[in-house]
């Protein structure tokens, strides 16, 4: 399409020197003529006003091949960020050849069933009416365009450490997928959790809205890799035990649980010697993170391999961050109990 305009200024352009110098001669042949000055005024005013709308035509057409561009940066950027938060996992149903983000996956819990949603573009059944600033607050407060509050099975608890850049190239890449219509399944919530009014009260105790800080006095990598653990790839959500209430242990951060989603185990992933992975090198980190091989040569399973598939799309710059942030990590004595 920018093609086509290109093609069509450059033509427009040529026509527009052709006929300013038309113009101009017939401004010198009636150089003496008695409406010399009313007729010089209206000529002037017809080349004034087709300069300007040539010129208007330039604009938008640099404008939309800058658009056009930049909006390809934006979606790329944003599968990047798709992968690393692996948003097709609990938004696809690939146990019923579900269709990308179509919804429908259930995850067990202790407070009853929930199912993904649909976040595909559609208009009817998905997001396709969100506006940016609809996404935003959806992974920023965890609160719906109608102004209801999120389930914190969404993990918008880290979602919200995210910076706004990439929430938006999140949403531009999400944006360009194939809508699909395909209805939510109501989620199966024991009593009295069902009710979205009490998330108010259970944000006042637990929910800390906003950016991911970059810590001063350490190195652009460990930032790096403190954001990708903590925001994008939301890591703490299912390697940190949770409460009766389902907020997150803030005392055993990454120490594992043996009641983590659908209520497998999950190990402890801090530094600790002897429950941890203090005993692993950061290279040993990023090969499970990159090919899912564990130091003892065997390979990870369950829900972890859904991880490794994501993470096997990371730069190695972004592993090696990763790597260096779970090392700097305090290390919690926390044996977790293998199913």
């Amino acid at each position: 399409m920018a093609h086509v305009i290109n093609s069509t200024a450059d033509r427009s352009y040529k026509k527009f020197k052709l006929t300013y110098k038309a113009l101009h001669r017939r401004l010198n042949f009636f150089q003496h003529s008695a409406i010399k000055k009313r007729l010089r005024d209206t000529l002037c005013r017809s080349v004034y006003l087709l300069k300007s709308l040539l010129l208007a035509l330039l604009f938008l057409t640099y404008h939309s091949d800058y658009a056009s561009s930049g909006q390809k940066e934006n979606i790329s950027r944003g599968q990047y960020l798709f992968n690393a938060a692996g948003c097709a996992g609990c938004h696809t149903d690939v146990k019923n050849k579900g269709r990308l983000l179509a919804g429908g996956r259930a995850l067990d819990t202790p407070f009853g069933r929930y199912f993904g949603p649909n976040i595909t573009p559609d208009k009817t059944y998905g997001i396709g009416r969100w506006g940016k600033k609809d996404f935003i607050r959806a992974l920023r407060k965890g609160v719906s365009p109608e102004g209801s509050h999120y389930f914190p099975v969404f993990p918008y608890t880290s979602f919200t450490k995210m910076t706004d850049r990439d929430i938006l190239d999140l949403r531009a890449y999400i944006f360009s997928l194939e809508p699909i219509a395909k209805p939510n399944i109501p989620h199966q919530i024991n009593f009295p959790f069902m009710f979205r009014k009490l998330i108010h009260i259970w944000k006042f105790l637990f929910f800390d809205e906003g950016t991911l800080k970059l810590k001063s006095g350490e190195t652009d990598d460990w930032n790096r890799g403190a954001y990708l653990t903590e925001a994008l790839l939301h890591c703490g959500e299912c390697h940190t035990p949770r409460n009766f209430l389902g907020a997150a242990n803030r005392s055993k951060t990454m120490a594992g649980t043996s009641e983590g989603p659908n209520g497998d185990s999950v190990p402890n992933i801090t530094p600790d010697l002897k429950t941890g992975i203090g005993n692993w090198s950061q290279k040993e980190v990023v090969d499970v993170l990159k090919i899912g091989i564990l130091p003892d040569g065997d390979f990870v399973g369950g829900a972890m391999t859904e991880v490794t598939d994501n993470t096997a799309n990371l730069t190695d710059s972004d592993l090696h961050a990763i790597a260096k942030y779970l090392s700097s990590l305090p290390a919690i004595k926390n044996k977790v109990t293998v199913k």
